[in-house]
């Protein structure tokens, strides 16, 4: 076989792996159901490129443990995610790999160019917390993100301090705060076009990971 063949023989291989890999990932995602340790450890390879440069989504998908544990902690988070989005009015919560995103628009919890968690937003934190006190055995990544508008260096430490203040207010309300940890990211991880008003509405945001705690995933791994 020719160079270029073998080349193209390993590159269809390639790309049928992929696709296999995440097709059952998918599966995962919406039911919980189980993927093999070692199905599970190539989808979240595969996954782990596809969130790329998103630190939330990173943090969920290096969480995953596949296998039987695997699948508790996920049907757990499917009952959790739905009374979420049944709870939290204007947030969108997905359900990624074996834990949750919960992503809310800025302008759900702040003034703009503000870190002061607006009084009617503080319902939508309580409610989450709470959610969190429910389901215990889980850590939380809080990460701001900011638009393009502005300085880099302004807008990285508005998102500091954005996720900060989200992560304070979750911890007032009675959530550990060994459980919480935050990240600004300011405005390296776009979700849309800068270019438009609806596309910086969309970038500044306050995403929060919900995923198994190393304690949670050893306490299931051992049953």
């Amino acid at each position: 076989m020719g160079t270029r063949q073998q080349i193209a023989s390993v590159a269809t291989s390639v790309v049928t792996l992929m696709s296999l890999s995440l097709n059952s990932c998918a599966t995962h995602a919406q039911t919980g159901a189980v993927v093999g340790a070692t199905s599970g450890a190539v989808v979240g390879g595969v996954v782990g490129k596809v969130a790329g440069n998103h630190t939330a989504r990173g943090a969920i998908i290096g969480a995953v443990v596949g296998g039987t544990a695997g699948a508790l902690i996920g049907a757990r988070m499917d009952r959790q995610a739905k009374e979420l989005a049944q709870n939290i009015p204007g947030a969108k919560v997905e359900r990624v790999g074996e834990g949750i995103q919960v992503t809310f628009e800025s302008g759900l919890l702040y003034d703009f160019d503000s870190d002061i968690v607006r009084p009617e937003a503080r319902k939508n934190l309580r409610t989450l917390a709470a959610s969190l006190d429910k389901y215990p055995g889980s850590d939380i990544l809080v990460v701001g993100h900011t638009d393009q508008v502005g300085p880099a260096s302004y807008n990285q430490s508005l998102s500091e301090r954005r996720a900060s203040a989200a992560a304070d207010y979750l911890v007032v309300q009675g959530v550990n705060r060994d459980r919480v940890s935050t990240r600004g990211k300011g405005e390296t991880e776009p979700i849309a076009d800068n270019e438009t008003e609806r596309g910086r509405e969309l970038n500044r945001r306050v995403e929060v990971a919900i995923y198994a705690s190393q304690a949670y995933r050893a306490e299931l791994a051992k049953r």
